[in-house]
């Protein structure tokens, strides 16, 4: 069994990996690759020519597949709503800084894999962000100040930051979707936090609303740090794995005619969002 070759991207995100594609498939290295992508939060494979169903069982290697209530697992990230309409209806919200799936879960889903099938030209880079160190490069005050706050997500928040020129009858679908009450500070099993402040954040539980928008802005301030941020440019025949439950991502934004698309394929969460103890 050859070893992994790995070069890390930036100091604290991100890490190239090189290996046999059939090792990758068959699962050779997979207790090593999950251990990575939870100390790395993102992994990055170049020059791997590989199936959608090869890039399936390589995700798989990791953990479950989540599926869709129809039983489909491949996701198709796309802005053409003729490809995935229930995708694009939501797309422009990805391109602001959030995790997947915790706007009112317990248990987020763990990552998954994405493949680009069709290449944006200009744009269209994904960019993932470090939230255990944005995190830990809080002094300490700040630290105990967030550990013990709550924070509301909302879609009418992420749909007025994708478009501030929605109708009264997009917002009103917005606003019929109750908040979701959350820590502002994930307590991970392993004992280290990470802040949870993505797009859809509206304010912080029993803070004075001048209080809590200042608050607000001046972590996303910090949490911008280019220090924390691994910017993917994406090549043909790349494959990109991230932890969602450590980090969080965003698309750049990109011509809307470009025909951009990546195949995704999600891991099964299995780890509760806790609050800090």
């Amino acid at each position: 069994m050859a070893d992994l070759v790995t070069r890390d991207l930036n100091t604290l995100i991100a890490t190239e990996v090189r290996a046999n594609t059939g090792d990758l498939i068959d699962g050779v290295h997979a207790a090593a690759l999950r251990e990575m992508l939870v100390d790395r939060g993102v992994l990055v494979f170049r020059d791997l020519e590989i199936t959608t169903d090869q890039q399936r069982d390589i995700t798989a290697t990791l953990g479950p597949i989540q599926s869709d209530n129809d039983g489909t697992e491949l996701q198709n990230v796309t802005i053409d709503a003729r490809i995935s309409p229930e995708y694009a209806a939501y797309f422009a919200s990805t391109l602001f800084w959030h995790l997947d799936g915790h706007h009112n879960q317990t248990v987020p889903c763990f990552g998954g894999s994405f493949r680009p099938i069709h290449l944006a030209g200009d744009g269209g880079e994904t960019e993932f962000l470090n939230a255990y160190a944005a995190y830990e490069a809080l002094d300490e005050r700040d630290r105990s100040l967030i550990d013990g706050l709550h924070v509301f997500h909302s879609a009418t928040t992420s749909g007025l930051s994708a478009n501030p020129d929605a109708t009264d009858a997009q917002i009103a679908a917005w606003r019929r979707r109750p908040p979701a009450r959350q820590p502002l500070v994930w307590q991970h099993a392993s004992g280290r936090k990470s802040l949870m402040l993505g797009v859809a954040v509206s304010h912080v539980e029993g803070m004075h609303p001048a209080d809590s928008y200042d608050l607000l802005c001046r972590l996303r301030s910090h949490m911008n740090d280019p220090a924390f941020i691994y910017r993917h440019s994406w090549r043909a025949n790349d494959l990109v794995i991230w932890n969602n439950t450590g980090t969080l991502h965003r698309a750049r934004p990109f011509d809307p005619t470009s025909g951009r698309l990546l195949h995704r394929f999600t891991l099964v969460g299995d780890e509760a969002i806790q609050a800090p103890m």
